[in-house]
């Protein structure tokens, strides 16, 4: 399987640089929600990628990641990304056909792991889809502690 072991490549580093970081995949932000995100706590610090660019050729790991794994599940976008070294889980930002305040980021972030849309289990060189709750659902618990 000689396009395995490029595919490893790109996800191993992908995972030396993301590991443990946050992603938002989008097509645009709505007006002031990017002005929005920088104001909330550690708002800036979630890598921003605009799923509109397409790939450059060979991909980056990010690019592969977005483009090979993450858009083909057709999910909304604004979409949250928890990069963690076995899997990745994503969460949409929308209610309804609007994206929420970038605020909801952190209560969302705190309960990912387990209130999620996808979740993409790492293999050998692709990451597995994995259903989590419906699309339709993405009401914050306001009172959930992923301690």
């Amino acid at each position: 399987m000689p396009n395995s072991i490029p595919h490893l490549l790109l996800q191993e580093q992908f995972l030396n640089r993301f590991n443990g970081r946050t992603l938002i995949v989008h097509r645009g932000f709505p007006d002031q929600y990017f002005k929005e995100l920088l104001e909330q706590p550690g708002g800036g610090g979630h890598f921003r990628v605009d799923a509109r660019i397409p790939p450059s050729s060979p991909p980056t790991p990010i690019e592969w990641v977005v483009h090979h794994h993450i858009i083909p599940l057709d999910l909304p976008m604004p979409l949250l990304v928890k990069v963690d070294p076995d899997s990745l889980y994503l969460r949409h930002l929308l209610h309804g056909e609007h994206a929420g305040h970038p605020s909801e980021i952190l209560w969302m972030l705190d309960a990912i792991r387990e209130r999620y849309h996808m979740r993409l289990e790492r293999q050998q060189g692709y990451y597995r889809p994995v259903p989590g709750m419906s699309v339709e659902e993405n009401d914050i618990d306001y009172d959930f502690n992923n301690d």
